[in-house]
């Protein structure tokens, strides 16, 4: 489990395809040599996790100040940021006792957004974002989204023909310390929605095919 709350911008300095009997092929996975940054590798261990951009991946092999990973072709299918060099959000896993400064996270992205609008209001940044529909009604005004690994509060939720745009003020520190700084409008992003609307629709679906609660 994760915060949201990024705690290094390290970079994917490089992207080799992992190969199968000897052979790379077009649905192979990579590896991923990432610069840790500032995130301190000291207690990280191999098989441990790490999100990159949003996305958990497991620690295969590591250096004083890199790591690496492999991602699956199904994950990079499914992601943005993993399968080219560059700046990406990092974050360790949370441990039980470590302050949960964000929101619950699991790592695992459930759709890609597109930036509709990102531009500086005051001395903040608006972000604007179409995610899919399937991931629209997960949203809610003051609720929590992850985006590209950044636990984000949402303002605004409109409903599209095409998605559900929805709207997030950044204070000046997460642009500065994220990726984030780096989006423009057509960038797509990884989204993962908040655990817990998750488990209040579970729970309301359940109650309507007759679901009895626990007593």
């Amino acid at each position: 489990m994760f915060t949201g709350i990024v705690a290094a911008v390290g970079r994917i300095e490089s992207v080799k395809p992992l190969a199968h009997d000897g052979k790379t092929d077009g649905d192979a996975g990579v590896r991923l040599n990432v610069e840790a940054g500032g995130l301190d590798l000291d207690d990280v261990q191999l098989g441990d996790s790490i999100t990159i951009q949003g996305a958990c991946m497991t620690v295969v092999a590591k250096t004083a100040h890199s790591f690496e990973v492999d991602v699956s072709r199904e994950s990079l299918n499914c992601t943005v940021g993993l399968g080219e060099p560059g700046e990406v959000n990092l974050e360790k896993a949370l441990r039980a006792h470590d302050r949960l400064g964000g929101h619950i996270v699991s790592g695992h992205v459930d759709g890609l957004g597109t930036v509709t609008h990102f531009a500086p209001v005051g001395e903040s940044h608006e972000l604007r974002v179409v995610a899919p529909r399937e991931i629209g009604r997960y949203l809610a005004y003051k609720g929590s989204i992850t985006v590209n690994g950044v636990s984000l509060t949402v303002n605004a939720v409109k409903d599209r023909d095409d998605g559900c745009e929805f709207s997030i003020n950044l204070i000046p520190h997460t642009v500065q310390v994220t990726s984030l700084k780096h989006l423009h409008e057509g960038s797509q992003v990884n989204l993962e929605v908040d655990l817990i609307a998750r488990y209040v629709e579970r729970m309301l679906a359940s109650s309507q095919d007759g679901y009895k609660p626990l007593k």
